[in-house]
């Protein structure tokens, strides 16, 4: 499963991206402007990215073995608008560590 962490980490950038831009462009369009159509795409598009997220998640805990800290990490993160960065970095920090010490 070669594209499970890539594909994690690019879900959860956009993920990240995707709540930034609701929060602080699609909600102000709604309440300060009347607009309220942003909120319905961003809306759309930020809940089918979080629901990947956390699949997405749940597969590399179970297929490497992750202990069920690392998942609540993640799900946790996918709670706080900049979480899904800082969980980033920990997994690529996490996968660098596990190359080296695997070689």
């Amino acid at each position: 499963m070669n594209w499970l962490i890539p594909t994690f980490r690019w879900v959860g950038i956009t993920e990240g991206w995707s709540y930034l831009v609701l929060l602080l462009v699609a909600m102000p369009l709604k309440y300060a402007f009347g607009k309220p159509m942003m909120v319905s795409v961003v809306g759309g598009i930020h809940g089918g990215l979080f629901v990947a997220y956390i699949l997405l998640a749940a597969m590399a805990t179970w297929y490497y073995k992750w202990n069920i800290g690392m998942f609540v990490q993640a799900f946790v993160a996918s709670l706080v608008p900049i979480g899904t960065f800082w969980f980033d970095r920990k997994l690529k920090a996490t996968v660098e560590a596990s190359r080296t010490s695997t070689k």
